[in-house]
């Protein structure tokens, strides 16, 4: 019987519950597509240096895992050393720059002949290796989401690059230019940012990276294999807290529209509450009842988040293909379950004020 009250309770105003459940939408949405974002991009950037193919990577000390936030460049003379090492197959300097231009891309500044021994080479889909010192190499998300091709020209890092190829993305970065230009350019000469390093075999990258340790002890020495897992919000400073704070707008979002809606509801509804209460309803039924309605609302606007948030990945990925939003079933089940609380926060005030209505001044309430 109090389901259906609570159903068309809640269908007695359509305009007002449909608000309702858009405004905890909106709450479920933003806490999906910010995780989904952040976490998104950690990963697809983890997954891209992955697939450089090497087995360790060297980093200045107090380096960041966020390459665009690393340190000051090594000197590329370690490479030699490296070389040297017990199992080690190849190495592979790499000068890494940051580019704002039109986007956040990071660029690889390579020697093609080491970078290609540790990752075994491009796929290319169009034009050539690089030759000259303004070529650039763009894998396919890029050229995609930025619509160019092989011949255009291209500005960025306040240079103007000659689009030389199309790769395969998978590759580290998205942009490749000579490590000369790159020095030229950076003022960085025989400087490296990050060394990657190839072991004879898989197993062998343990006993390298502790060789590497022991080789150069204040440098960050990591294994590719372990990378992915280090690759999250707690490891980027300033990150945890932008999520946080924005999860925090969300659920006050849906906190005062859920507030609101039910504080309205109450107000409307004084009379019907009297009646209940002269027919002997008890203050738990009343707040009971109140709360199912608001559980009711909040359910099927966690519904319509989870389905407006696939809605925005899909728009915003049309825009942005270089963009990854990883949506996973942990945060969209914490999105609801956040919604959810936050909706019968919301609906607790309303709820104890219609508990407490006397039913004679309910009646008379005009």
């Amino acid at each position: 019987m109090i389901g259906y009250i609570v159903s068309q309770n809640a269908l007695h105003r359509p305009v007002r519950t449909l608000i309702t459940v858009i405004g905890v939408a909106v709450e479920v949405m933003l806490v999906i597509v910010v995780v989904g974002l952040t976490s998104g991009l950690m990963s697809e950037s983890a997954k891209r240096t992955e697939g450089v193919g090497a087995d360790v990577m060297i980093q200045p000390p107090s380096a960041s895992i966020f390459m665009a936030f690393s340190g000051a460049p090594m000197p590329i003379s370690i490479a030699t050393k490296l070389r040297q090492l017990e199992y080690v197959q190849a190495v592979a300097p790499v000068l890494v720059q940051f580019n704002s231009t039109n986007g956040l891309e990071i660029v690889y500044g390579i020697q093609p002949k080491t970078f290609y021994a540790v990752s075994g080479g491009f796929t290319f889909l169009s034009g050539h290796d690089l030759q000259d010192a303004d070529d650039i190499l763009v894998d396919d998300v890029y050229a995609r989401g930025k619509n160019v091709k092989v011949g255009q020209t291209i500005h960025i890092l306040e240079h103007d690059f000659h689009i030389a190829g199309i790769v395969e993305h998978g590759k580290g970065a998205r942009l490749f230019v000579l490590m000369t230009t790159l020095e030229e350019m950076s003022g960085a000469h025989d400087k490296a940012s990050i060394f990657f390093v190839k072991c004879d075999r898989s197993d062998h990258a343990p006993a390298v990276a502790d060789e590497v340790r022991g080789l150069l002890p204040r440098y960050e020495v990591r294994e590719l294999k372990d990378y992915l897992s280090l690759m999250s919000s707690s490891n980027l400073p300033g990150l945890s807290a932008f999520i946080n704070v924005m999860i925090a707008i969300a659920v006050a979002i849906g906190f005062l529209v859920t507030f609101l809606s039910m504080y309205t509801t109450i107000i409307e509804r004084t009379r019907e509450i009297g009646v209940l209460k002269s027919l002997g309803a008890s203050k738990s039924y009343i707040v009971q009842l109140i709360l199912s309605e608001t559980t009711l609302v909040s359910i099927a606007g966690v519904f319509t988040g989870i389905g407006l948030s696939f809605l925005v990945r899909v728009i915003v990925l049309r825009a942005f293909p270089s963009l990854t939003i990883l949506i996973t079933l942990k945060w969209t089940c914490l999105a609801g379950m956040i919604a959810i609380l936050g909706g019968l926060l919301g609906a607790s005030y309303p709820a104890w004020l219609a508990s407490r209505r006397d039913p004679v001044e309910a009646l008379a309430y005009e």
